[in-house]
């Protein structure tokens, strides 16, 4: 008997899903919980395995297409099996497909040529093509019989030319990178940021560190991530109107939870699981929450409902060594956002001496709809105070 795929709903508020690439192709044969497609979300890429053993005997929907949650993807069943019922019945009750995304025009895979090797061409897009020195030979004509139209040729001129140059890797737009540039380009588009630039003596902060990691396993120790993810929540309970989000074009929700996400780089992009409530959590709650991500986003295995709910995020590039300050873009629908940039030993006045500090790069970027310089500026200042003075995040 023949077994549906269907569009997992995998997190609590995923109501559609987008198909990546299929890691098998109809006909091919499929076992019991190995890895069949992609879906992508706007916040994660994740595997759907096989529900059955047996043949892929079809796939319902193509990559790039988005359907419901229990939309049909494919049926797996065995060799010569009849689906046809199945599939019109998925069809009555909405298990459908949707199509692709951005579906860009689309033109027949070959071009019909008539007898003797001739091309079927109307004579106005012959003219049109050689006038603009295309070979129309390479052109699929959506014509009677697939001859070439006018309009076949005006679409073949509007397209970007191939990017003929060598490369080392060719990396396809799909999946989590994708995702990502969707995300990072509508921000971009949407938010008109400011972004602020301070520096800090961490040399408080690195010594609570040193004394807290001073009696804890290699496990367990507390990085300068962890401290700050803390230091951050409690900054936002003192000033509540950074913990903001804009509903549409009416309202700004001032959040009652302090949920901070963390940036977590990969290679194939950047996930951002959510520490919910990290203002009432202790911080070896925190770095036990960070860590486990940390771990479980390089296997894939992060759930999509940790990575929602976020009301502020912190991405920290302090460990390459090589970045200052930066401008990181806001993880939307939140409205501010921490980059954290390395730390450099540098010259500082204090009492009027010149002394020697650790002095940590911090870039606050914000929606300037939601939030003004001005709290903005308040924020950062008891920021500060609070790395600097770090026993007063616990108190």
């Amino acid at each position: 008997m023949a077994t549906q795929v269907n569009m997992p709903k995998l997190g609590l508020s995923m109501k559609e899903g987008i198909v990546g690439k299929w890691f098998k192709k109809e006909g091919e044969t499929v076992k019991q919980g190995e890895a069949l497609l992609e879906i992508m979300t706007d916040k994660i890429t994740n595997k759907v395995d096989a529900p059955a053993d047996g043949i892929l005997l079809k796939i319902a929907a193509d990559k790039k297409a988005k359907l419901p949650v229990g939309g049909l993807l494919g049926v797996i069943g065995q060799a010569g099996e009849d689906i046809g019922a199945l599939l019109k019945a998925a069809a009555a009750s909405g298990a459908k497909t949707a199509a692709p995304v951005a579906a860009a025009a689309v033109q027949p895979a070959a071009v019909k040529v008539a007898a003797g090797g001739r091309v079927k061409i109307s004579p106005i897009a012959r003219k049109l093509a050689e006038e603009n020195g295309i070979d129309y030979s390479l052109i699929a004509g959506t014509g009677p019989e697939g001859r070439i139209t006018r309009e076949d040729v005006e679409q073949f001129m509007s397209q970007p030319p191939a990017d003929e140059r060598p490369a080392l890797e060719i990396i396809a737009y799909e999946g989590m990178r994708r995702a990502i540039g969707d995300n990072m380009a509508n921000s971009w588009a949407v938010a008109p940021k400011v972004t602020q630039h301070v520096s800090v003596d961490l040399s408080a902060l690195q010594s609570l560190r040193a004394t807290i990691n001073s009696d804890v396993k290699d496990t367990e120790k507390i990085s300068v991530t962890d401290i700050l993810v803390k230091a951050v929540a409690r900054a936002l309970e003192r000033h509540p109107r950074i913990n903001t989000t804009l509903c549409g074009d009416e309202e700004i929700k001032v959040l009652s939870e302090i949920n901070i996400g963390v940036a977590i780089a990969l290679p194939e992009g950047l996930v951002v699981p959510v520490v919910k409530q990290a203002n009432q959590k202790a911080l070896a709650e925190v770095s036990k929450e960070v860590k486990d991500f940390a771990k479980r986003a390089k296997k894939n295995k992060l759930e999509p409902d940790e990575m929602n709910g976020g009301t502020f995020t912190v991405t920290n590039l302090g460990g390459y060594g090589s970045v200052d300050y930066f401008t990181p873009i806001i993880n939307q629908p939140e409205s501010a956002i921490l980059g954290v940039g390395r730390t450099v030993e540098k010259p500082v006045v204090i009492g009027g001496q010149i002394v020697i500090r650790p002095m940590l790069a911090l870039s606050l970027a914000f929606d300037h709809r939601v939030i003004d310089g001005a709290p903005a500026a308040a924020f950062l200042s008891t920021l500060l105070k609070l790395i600097e003075q770090p026993h007063k995040i616990f108190i």
